[in-house]
């Protein structure tokens, strides 16, 4: 968020994107406000790997941007090699209605990036956004309530495995010290692994919804032994004989769900 090659003074800080190995050894990907106006960003978030092997985040601000005084932020790409890409500039529309100063991101099992704003919006209490190869849209302004009931200065979200999104404000609601929200965009339901790799014969831990009654689970195609714990939201089970690499299925009375990532097989 700090640091790099291009911290400016006067406000805006620059920051990098940095990769480390296991014994230490770290390589500056790239130092944000190399750009004139720091229009690729200043004051980066924390990194997020899409199913695909892409990284992508967020800047605090800089940015094209015009409505701020150091700028409001952006989305960017960035490869492994420290090539970045500015996807979006927030406060591009008009009374920055697309939202100032983005957080982290998630990528839902639609494969589209969402994240929030601390600020702008329609009501200038800041927004929920999705991010795709289409663009950018904002999927709510908060304070759209009367007295802010419905929060204002989002955090960062996270999908459950209803399908649904779940967040913090900082502040507003009934007594003026923030909320809890969740928020549906008619993402349907999956099953999340704890861990997302491992060999055969390794114990593996699945989360869901609604799992009372599974029939089956599979790894790749290959079926696996497990027992659901009373509640119906976590399956245990071990990593069968045969599975290769692939997505983890579990038949239950009401669907097929799917994992939101591969499960990796190790050699």
């Amino acid at each position: 968020m700090y640091g790099g090659a291009n911290d400016p003074s006067g406000g805006i800080n620059g920051g990098t994107v940095f990769r480390i190995t296991p014994s230490g050894m770290l390589t500056t990907l790239y130092s944000f406000c190399s750009e004139s106006g720091c229009t690729d960003g200043a004051g980066p978030s924390g990194l997020v790997q899409t199913i695909d092997g892409s990284l992508y985040g967020t800047t605090g601000s800089g940015g094209a941007g015009v409505d701020c005084m150091y700028g409001c932020g952006t989305v960017f790409k960035i490869t492994p090699s420290g090539t970045l890409t500015t996807l979006y500039s927030f406060c591009t529309q008009s009374a920055c209605r697309d939202g100032v100063g983005p957080g982290g991101l998630v990528q839902a099992t639609d494969g589209s990036l969402y994240g929030t704003t601390g600020g702008g919006g329609a009501n200038g209490a800041g927004t929920i956004f999705r991010i795709s190869p289409s663009g950018l849209s904002t999927l709510y302004s908060f304070c759209s309530q009367s007295g802010c009931t419905d929060g204002n200065e989002p955090n960062r979200l996270v999908q459950d495995t209803s399908g649904d999104f779940y967040g913090t404000t900082y502040s507003g609601g009934a007594h003026g010290d923030g909320t809890v929200f969740s928020l549906s965009v008619g993402l349907g339901p999956f099953v999340k692994i704890l861990q997302a790799y491992g060999r055969v014969g390794a114990a593996v831990e699945i989360l869901g919804t609604d799992l009372t009654g599974a029939s089956s689970v599979t790894f790749n195609g290959s079926a696996s032994t497990y027992t659901v714990n009373s509640t119906g939201t976590a399956i245990s089970t071990t990593v069968p004989d045969g599975a290769t690499t692939g997505t983890v299925q579990v038949v239950t009375p009401t669907g097929t769900l799917s994992s939101n990532v591969p499960f990796r097989v190790l050699p």
